[in-house]
Parts: structure tokens; C-alpha cells; sequence
């Protein structure tokens, strides 16, 4: 299955600018952005806008997204609430490649307080490029997913 190439993006009011940027380095690599918002700095409550990001998900309007807040932990565990969404919380490029190929990590999340703009931007390539592995990874992927399943 070929992904989706409009990528969700949402943040809160301390992740705007990083949010910014990475809308257009999204758009430099032909990838569209569904910005969620917000578009100002003035306060916001993460949970509201990583939410949104999982409902556009869940509802199909983008395979993946990308979360940014001040320090992206915040919105990562928002997003994590939706049985859909595994988001990952990065600070490199390494994280970002391992979050896909291992976890088949369908959210980004990122603090634009705690990382730089090249790093950011590693770390979206990383996640955009990098193929979901499967095989011994799928079994705790699905356990994700379902936490019922017995070890």
C-alpha cells in the first residue's frame, strides 16, 4: 500500500513556528499538510489539537501525522490516548527511522523547545522514508493495538 501523501500536522502555541517549518519542508519533499492548527501563539491546550490530529487519522484524511509542542511530550501522550495512533516522541533522526521500522509509528512528535530546526527535519525525512518493517515486529505492533493478547 502506497502511504498517503497528506501528512496531519498539529501542535500547540509553543510548537507554531517548528510547526511552520516543517509544513515546508513537508511541501519541499511533495508532501501536502493537513494543518490542524493552531495558527497563533497565543495558549492552547495540546490534548485539543493532538485529538484532532487522531481523528484525522482514524477517519482516514491522512496515513500519518506530525505533533509539535514545547516539548512534544505533552501532545505525544494526548495522541497516544486514541487506540489508533502510536506516536513516538523524538529527538533524532535514528529515533524516527527505529519509530517506523520497528513500531510502525503513525505519529511524529516533536518539541520545538528541545530540538533544532535541521535536527527536526532528520527527523521528518526519517519518518517519512522509512518502510514499517513487519515480521517479529508486527506481533507487538498488533499487541499495541489489542492489549489483551497473552504473551
Amino acid at each position: 500500500m502506497t502511504p498517503s501523501k497528506t501528512i496531519a500536522l498539529a501542535g500547540d502555541h509553543a510548537g507554531v513556528r517548528l510547526k511552520s517549518i516543517v509544513k515546508d519542508y513537508l511541501a519541499e519533499l511533495g508532501f501536502e499538510a493537513l494543518d490542524l492548527g493552531p495558527d497563533s501563539a497565543e495558549s492552547v491546550d495540546y490534548p485539543d489539537f493532538g485529538y484532532k490530529l487522531a481523528a484525522a487519522i482514524a477517519n482516514g484524511e491522512a496515513d500519518r501525522g506530525i505533533a509539535i509542542c514545547g516539548s512534544g511530550i505533552g501532545i505525544s501522550m494526548a495522541l497516544n490516548r486514541h487506540p489508533d495512533i502510536r506516536c513516538a516522541l523524538v529527538t533524532n533522526g535514528l529515533m524516527a527511522r527505529l519509530s517506523r521500522a520497528h513500531n510502525d509509528a503513525n505519529v511524529l512528535a516533536l518539541g520545538d523547545r528541545l530540538t533544532g530546526d535541521d535536527t527536526a527535519k532528520d527527523c521528518v525525512r526519517e519518518f517519512i522514508e522509512t518502510r514499517f518493517e513487519g515480521g517479529r515486529h508486527q506481533r507487538r505492533v498488533n499487541k499495541l493495538a489489542n492489549p489483551t493478547l497473552q504473551v
